[in-house]
């Protein structure tokens, strides 16, 4: 399940992602919004993260003007590692290295052909592990040492 938000600045991409993950088969649930009418970023970057914090998820999508807001929102939930890309490199090496689980795009900043390009990329690249997973285990320490581990009862 991918679960994907945007605000009214990223609105326009995240329909035309939603509806590039349909067309994929991909199970998807749209947390909004839908218009241009402006709202907190903040409201939808936690949805989508909550819910892949709590394995509800197996990966988000958001997009706002800059994707740097919903970056930001994301990256506070246990477990999420949350990777703003602007091209085809870095949304491999955040799979490849980082493991990431949310894609962020700047809606204001990224035309649809080029995002659609950096999910497919987002979804068909794996996690490479080896000494990748040592990194990512460090990040899952730190959140622990602060108190902000994982919720109980999470799926992953």
């Amino acid at each position: 399940m991918t679960y994907l938000g945007a605000d009214h600045g990223g609105v326009e991409l995240k329909d035309a992602l939603v509806a590039y993950l349909r067309e994929r088969g991909e199970d998807v649930r749209d947390v909004g919004t839908t218009g241009s009418t402006s709202v907190d970023y903040p409201d939808f970057a936690r949805q989508v993260a909550q819910a892949v914090s709590r394995g509800e998820a197996d990966r988000g999508v958001l997009v706002c003007t800059s994707g740097i807001g919903m970056s930001i929102v994301a990256n506070k939930f246990p477990g999420v590692r949350a990777a703003l890309v602007h091209d085809a490199t870095s949304a491999r090496m955040a799979r490849e290295h980082n493991d990431a689980n949310v894609l962020v795009v700047g809606g204001g900043m990224t035309g649809t052909f080029l995002a659609r390009d950096l999910l497919r990329i987002f979804l068909e690249t794996a996690f490479a592990g080896g000494r990748h997973q040592r990194r990512v285990d460090a990040i899952a320490a730190i959140e622990r040492d602060l108190g902000v581990a994982r919720p109980p009862g999470a799926l992953r």
